[in-house]
């Protein structure tokens, strides 16, 4: 078992235990309320999200693209192809093998035009009560929900990333957007990421050399246009393997953008995680 792999199954120590104590004490006196249905927190509370939003977070699950990551059920078929759907020549009523529907393969659009990136995956779907609480976290400073969706990605996504990471990446923000928020979603996302995988993080061999404008509004063409050569990755890349963490995946041209800069760097592998995925 990989060091990384050890640091994200690490059972948890005695100072779990005490901080589920003072929270205890602390909900006694001010009761916490849940930032996307303002409801009491209560069992199953992923601080500070309460039981019942964090499982209805719609997650992400096999099969998906083994590169970019969007399950199949979104693809569908064109874009997954007879090889993994089943229904080419040769097979039984389009029903899918069993371990070739579980097995993860690139999708065709991947296969036609591999992204910069080699892998990209993400925890759950951007919508219900996680799009709330990433809306909450970005846009009304509730910087405390980096905690409970980095251990969204973590718990989902974990266990997929390889050995052999050498710093995680957090995608920068613009400065002036940076220092209107007081922060940086990725960052704080990235930062617990790179703690429980055991690597380093790496927020300054990523920078951003251009503004840009947002990206919300924008087209799928029109966000490529936009963030083309934003990106400038540092020489420490050369060789190595590296994981580049977000908030969400969009369309996926600022995560390529990110990507091709590394590459150009000379990064030998690059991992992509974000929360949540448009799918």
């Amino acid at each position: 078992m990989s060091g990384p792999l050890r640091a994200f199954l690490r059972p948890p120590t005695a100072h779990a235990g005490l901080a589920v104590l003072a929270t205890t004490i602390l909900d006694l006196v001010f009761p916490a309320l849940c930032p996307v249905c303002e409801a009491s927190l209560g069992p199953g509370r992923r601080d500070p999200l309460c039981g019942e939003c964090w499982d209805a977070i719609a997650r992400i699950e096999p099969p998906y693209c083994a590169t970019c990551g969007s399950p199949y059920a979104t693809l569908g078929a064109a874009a997954i192809g007879p090889s993994e759907t089943g229904s080419g020549a040769g097979s039984s009523a389009g029903a899918a093998e069993p371990e070739r529907a579980s097995r993860p393969v690139p999708c065709w659009r991947c296969a036609a035009e591999p992204p910069a990136y080699d892998y990209a995956r993400s925890a759950a779907r951007y919508e219900g009560p996680l799009r709330e609480a990433l809306h909450a976290f970005k846009f009304s400073g509730r910087r405390a929900l980096a905690r409970p969706l980095a251990d969204l990605l973590l718990e989902q996504c974990g266990r997929t990333v390889p050995g052999g990471i050498a710093a995680v990446v957090p995608v920068p923000l613009a400065r002036d957007r940076e220092y209107l928020r007081g922060f940086n979603q990725a960052r704080l996302l990235a930062e617990r990421v790179a703690g429980r995988l055991g690597a380093p993080l790496a927020p300054r061999w990523l920078a951003r050399v251009r503004a840009t404008r947002p990206q919300s509004d924008l087209s799928a063409a029109e966000r490529r246009a936009n963030i083309r050569g934003a990106f400038r990755a540092s020489p420490a890349v050369a060789g190595l393997d590296v994981l580049v963490v977000d908030d969400v995946f969009t369309t996926g041209a600022t995560l390529a953008e990110c990507a091709r800069a590394l590459r150009e760097a000379g990064a030998h592998r690059i991992g992509v995680l974000t929360v949540a995925r448009v799918v």
